[in-house]
């Protein structure tokens, strides 16, 4: 697959305002990509196809991730919204054929992390949350830490994950814990 042809699986297969944001995904990661010497064909690819199957009715995705054996945990199935990443990377390999492992794990990982995540998951769960289209607070200091440091930056981003489920009272999923249990220990490493 090349980017044109992720071009059009997106534009496709999404709403005018999902589209609108993925191109914001893409313009990001494509910057990150070219900063932190991460393929850029690749981010770019991961970026358009990250939310492919993310407007699919939530029993819908439940489920399709049911008869793929795609459910790990509990959780996903109480927070449907978590499944979308999942389903895309499993539909590109299995029904659409496509075999790039990084950018299926990228397309994957984009919404809850996890544990050992390589460049391109952490660039492409990243630019999701803080692609240009995106107002919340601190988001310019997520984007600068990205910028100088894509792994740390990235711990910033899952910190500000967890930060904004417990002030919303929402539930954590046990995977993005452990994204950021594992990010914590990366970093302590890195810094010794």
């Amino acid at each position: 697959m090349d980017i044109q042809e992720a071009y059009n699986l997106a534009y496709s297969s999404m709403s005018k305002k999902r589209f609108s944001h993925t191109l914001g995904v893409v313009r990001w990661a494509q910057e990150l990509a070219i900063k932190h010497q991460v393929d850029g064909e690749r981010a770019q690819i991961a970026a358009y196809l990250h939310d492919l199957k993310k407007e699919i009715d939530f029993t819908q995705q439940i489920a399709m991730a049911k008869e793929w054996n795609l459910i790990r945990y509990p959780e996903d199935e109480d927070n449907p919204q978590s499944l979308h990443g999942p389903l895309a990377a499993y539909w590109l390999e299995c029904e659409y054929g496509y075999k790039d492992r990084e950018v299926l794990a990228a397309i994957a990982h984009h919404t809850l992390g996890a544990p050992g995540m390589g460049s391109l998951e952490m660039l492409i769960y990243s630019a999701d949350l803080t692609e240009p289209q995106r107002s919340f607070p601190d988001v310019d200091k997520l984007r600068q830490s990205l910028y100088d440091n894509l792994e740390n930056g990235t711990l910033m981003c899952v910190e500000h994950t967890l930060n904004y489920l417990r002030k919303s009272k929402r539930s954590i999923h046990p995977q993005t814990l452990l994204t950021y249990e594992d990010l914590k220990r990366r970093q302590k490493f890195a810094d010794r």
